[in-house]
C-alpha cells in the first residue's frame, strides 16, 4: 500500500532508494504520495493477472501537477503496454484534448493554482465524450470531493493511498467495460424495457425516443437493473455487474445521477425504484 508519510521521511526513503539526493527535491505532494517515486517497481511486481495487454496501444493521459508522481505513474503504465502522455495543468491538457482525446484520463483534483482544476477538466471532458473513461486520483478523500467527482462525470475516484496493483486493476477494469461495449452482441443486446431502449453495440440509451447521455459506469449500472425488470439488485450486485469497486454511498450517488438524467427528458420518470434496506429495481413503464 502507498502510505501517507511526512515530506522529510518520504524524501529520505526516495534518496536512499536512488542512492543520491534527488529525493530531497521532490515537492510536498510527492512526499504525501509516499513511495510514489518507486511506483514503477511496485507495478512491475504486481501479479501477472493484473497485466493488461494494451489493445492497439491504449493512450492514457495523466493530468497531475507534481512531476515526481506524474513521471513515475507514466513510467509504470508504459511498462504495462500503455502509451502515456503527462500534463502538469488543466490548460495544457485541455488544449491537447481539443485536438485529440485520449483513451482514458487520470486526473488529480488540485492542479497548480486551480484547487478544483481537475473537476473542471472532468466536466469539460465529459461534455465532449460520454464514453471516455475518467479516473480521478487525488489526495483529497472527503466524501464531498468523491461525490463531486462522480457527479461531474468521473467513472471512478481513487485516493492516493491506494495500492498500485489496485490502481492498475481499476484502469484495466474501465478498459474492459469500454471493450465490452464495442463488441458486436447481436439482437439480444438491443434491450427494450417499456419506454427504455439500450443499444449496447452503439452505447446508446433512450427514453420515450429521447436520447440519454450516460457514462460507461452509468450505462452498465442501468443495464444491470433493466435486464431483469422487477428483480431487486442490492448494491453489491450492481457493483459486480457494472465491474465497479466502490462503497455503498457511491453506488447511491450513481443511481441518483441516472435518475436525474432521465428526469430531464421526463420529469415523471420513476422506473428505478428504491427498495429500502435491500437495493434497487427497474420497473417497466409504457
Amino acid at each position: 500500500m502507498l502510505r501517507w508519510v511526512s515530506q522529510r521521511a518520504a524524501a529520505g526513503v526516495i534518496a536512499r532508494r536512488r542512492g543520491g539526493s534527488r529525493g530531497a527535491a521532490i515537492g510536498p505532494k510527492a512526499a504525501q504520495f509516499g513511495h510514489s517515486a518507486d511506483i514503477g517497481g511496485a507495478l512491475r511486481s504486481a501479479p501477472g493477472s493484473l497485466r493488461y495487454i494494451a489493445r492497439m496501444s491504449r493512450r492514457i493521459a495523466i493530468v497531475e501537477d507534481e512531476p515526481a508522481i506524474r513521471d513515475n505513474l507514466r513510467d509504470a503504465l508504459v511498462r504495462h503496454g500503455f502509451e502515456v502522455q503527462g500534463f502538469g495543468d488543466r490548460r495544457d491538457a485541455q488544449t491537447a484534448f481539443a485536438s485529440r482525446l485520449p483513451d482514458m484520463a487520470i486526473i488529480d483534483v488540485g492542479l497548480g493554482d486551480e484547487p478544483d482544476g481537475g473537476f473542471e477538466l472532468c466536466r469539460w471532458l465529459r461534455e465532449r465524450a460520454s464514453v471516455l473513461p475518467i479516473l480521478m486520483l487525488s489526495a483529497r478523500d472527503s466524501e464531498i470531493d468523491i461525490v463531486s467527482g462522480l457527479r461531474l462525470g468521473a467513472d471512478d475516484y481513487l485516493t492516493k493511498n491506494v495500492s498500485l496493483p489496485h490502481l492498475l486493476a481499476r484502469v484495466t477494469a474501465l478498459f474492459r467495460r469500454v471493450d465490452a461495449l464495442a463488441q458486436p452482441q447481436g439482437a439480444a443486446e438491443q434491450l427494450v424495457r417499456g419506454a427504455l431502449r439500450l443499444d449496447v453495440p452503439r452505447f446508446e440509451a433512450s427514453w420515450r425516443d429521447h436520447p440519454i447521455e450516460l457514462t460507461v459506469t452509468e450505462f452498465w449500472m442501468l443495464h444491470a437493473l433493466a435486464r431483469h425488470p422487477g428483480h431487486v439488485k442490492d448494491r453489491d450486485a450492481l457493483m459486480r455487474e457494472a465491474n465497479l469497486m466502490v462503497d455503498d454511498q457511491t453506488v447511491t450517488s450513481y443511481v441518483k445521477r441516472i435518475r436525474r438524467k432521465f428526469e430531464v427528458v421526463d420529469p415523471a420518470f420513476d422506473a428505478i425504484e428504491t427498495v429500502y434496506g435491500l437495493g434497487y429495481r427497474f420497473v417497466e413503464r409504457g
